[in-house]
């Protein structure tokens, strides 16, 4: 075998070589982590030496540059030599490096890339075998450019935070919806978890004027008229008035031991958790499950009651309303057209504003609802058939419940 046919050998290898390093390095940047974890747990010997791997990322990746800086070389050299051999110095060198530079980009480099690029994770676990036995052989130019890298780091020091942050990981779970990895419904249920942690007890609580309590004054047969009327399985009981709330009445305990008898309500009678408005309901959440307990009071700053919340109202931001067969079934904010909403006075604001893709402003953050944005906005308590324009919507009052607003129409105005 002649000195050109072995030359020809090895310039294929190399591109070869090349192809696979250019292939792998794309593999290993673009694959998913948690698919790989998964197969890993199943059992997986390969997603679990890819996941070995990408876990010491630095000796990876300069093991794959050596390797394909090596080989390209390598390549070039060849390749320069055969060229120069057969059409002279001068031509040959200018050949050489135009014929060079278009087989390697071709199949060293761009076809290579695109194949890993959509099957990541397969190409990966192809690739780790041969991956992990050249990283143990070049040990030593891996441990050269680590402390190469420390000393880097030394000199241009980083402000970055290298932790994912709750926007990216909301972005994440849009593209997978987008990308088919997950429906409709289970992107609802994550954005709702990550953004749990972070809503208050006053902004998903009942308000004080829509309370149901009954009195420690009130006769056993007027408390079983209330739990009758409302159905509702728990109610507050307050002294004197309802800031003095003094524990609650569980309608099980109120007609299993004490409705008929002469046994007196104060037997009965669970305790109650008080919260300030600025409690995190996931905290809450915890509290409420350590105690046993369903419902919290909410005070403000003076000690006064700004409002209860119960476990389900607390589930209802993670799962989305549960309505039982006591239920009027109704829709808070409910999108009419693309560019119409009608909303009830109660929605919640930062909700309406999240669908109408407004922002927040300082000033309207301060309110929790649309009743109060309304009232701020008009600057007096609102009357049905009041408007005025925000942001590019014209809002009006539709309907009032005292001094409330019960409904109001949000249009977006056409320009």
């Amino acid at each position: 075998m002649g000195s050109d046919t072995i030359s020809l050998i090895i310039i294929v290898i190399c591109i070869l070589m090349s192809a696979y390093f250019s292939a792998t390095e794309t593999a290993f940047s673009s694959l998913n982590r948690i698919r790989v974890k998964n197969m890993a747990e199943k059992g997986n010997k390969k997603a679990a030496l890819v996941l070995k791997l990408s876990e010491n990322y630095d000796s990876m990746l300069s093991t794959i540059l050596i390797g394909n800086n090596i080989v390209n070389i390598l390549c070039t050299s060849l390749v320069t030599i055969v060229f120069v051999k057969f059409l002279g110095e001068d031509t040959g060198a200018s050949v050489s490096t135009v014929v060079t530079t278009v087989v390697v980009l071709v199949f060293g480099e761009v076809s290579p890339k695109s194949i890993a690029k959509e099957m990541p994770e397969k190409f990966a676990m192809f690739s780790a075998p041969f991956l992990q036995l050249l990283i143990i052989v070049l040990t030593p130019f891996n441990f050269l450019f680590k402390m190469w890298k420390k000393l880097l780091s030394m000199i241009i020091k980083s402000s970055d935070d290298s932790g994912i942050t709750e926007e990216e990981l909301l972005s994440i779970v849009e593209e997978a919806e987008q990308d088919g990895g997950i429906d409709e419904q289970e992107s609802v249920l994550i954005r709702s978890a990550l953004e749990f942690t972070e809503q208050q007890a006053v902004d998903i609580l009942t308000p004080r004027v829509d309370i149901t309590a009954v009195s420690t004054q009130a006769s056993k047969e007027e408390i079983a008229e209330v739990f009758a009327e409302t159905a509702f399985s728990r109610l507050p009981l307050y002294e004197e008035n309802i800031d003095h709330i003094v524990g609650i009445l569980y309608q099980k305990d109120f007609h299993n031991y004490v409705y008929h008898t002469d046994k007196p309500i104060s037997e009965i009678v669970r305790p109650v958790v008080f919260v300030p408005k600025t409690k995190k309901i996931g905290n809450l959440l915890k509290e409420l499950q350590q105690k046993k307990l369903h419902i919290a009071v909410v005070v403000d700053e003076f000690g006064g009651t700004v409002g209860i919340i119960t476990l389900e109202d607390i589930l209802e931001e993670l799962v989305g309303e549960i309505w039982d067969e006591h239920d009027e079934v109704s829709q808070e904010i409910e999108r009419k057209s693309e560019d119409e909403y009608i909303v009830s006075g109660n929605a919640n604001l930062d909700k309406l504003f999240e669908s109408m893709d407004i922002e927040l402003n300082e000033e309207d953050g301060r309110v929790v609802v649309v009743n109060g944005w309304i009232m701020n906005q008009l600057g007096r308590v609102p009357e049905e058939k009041d408007c005025f324009d925000y942001e590019g919507y014209h809002v009006e009052v539709l309907e009032m419940d005292g001094m409330r607003v019960a409904k109001a129409r949000i249009k977006q105005i056409k320009e």
